[in-house]
């Protein structure tokens, strides 16, 4: 299992495609605040309903300066169909190789149903303007989580 981030550690950097194939690097998103969450798959019923809270929120959080991202091991093709589909309007970045995943510790061993398996480890992260971790999540619920974030960001 990967290393798990805490506050004050420096966010991993990365350059992933989003869900048209462009570039979206870490370092691009400086200056604000971000929500860089990781979730296994999109068109799945957590998941959506994760995303669709995320962009329900998605003018408060901005207003309140803080970027949104989300990243999955999925194709960008799959990601622009969820992104559509569901109306996203946040960049929504593939991780395919989940080298990102795992330099988060957002992949490794987790519980589904009773038994032990590999995979993503639902997880959030708050990094700051300086690119440091200022909160890190990892094991979160889908319901929910979106206005607990809210809450903590004061947004």
């Amino acid at each position: 299992m990967s290393e798990r981030l805490e506050p004050g550690d420096v966010a991993p950097g990365f350059e992933l495609p989003d869900a048209d194939g462009a570039p979206v690097t870490l370092e691009s998103l400086r200056g604000r605040r971000v929500i860089l969450y990781f979730y296994p798959a999109a068109m799945t019923p957590g998941c959506t309903k994760e995303s669709v809270d995320f962009q329900g929120s998605l003018a408060e959080l901005e207003a309140g300066g803080v970027t949104v991202v989300g990243i999955s091991p999925d194709k960008p093709a799959k990601l622009a169909k969820f992104r559509e589909k569901e109306g996203l309007t946040f960049p929504l970045l593939s991780d395919p190789e989940t080298e990102v995943l795992k330099a988060y510790g957002a992949y490794g061993e987790k519980k589904l149903y009773g038994k032990v398996v590999v995979g993503v480890i639902r997880s959030t992260f708050i990094i700051d303007a300086d690119g440091k971790i200022e909160k890190a999540y990892y094991n979160v619920k889908a319901t929910g989580h979106v206005e607990r974030l809210r809450r903590d960001l004061g947004v």
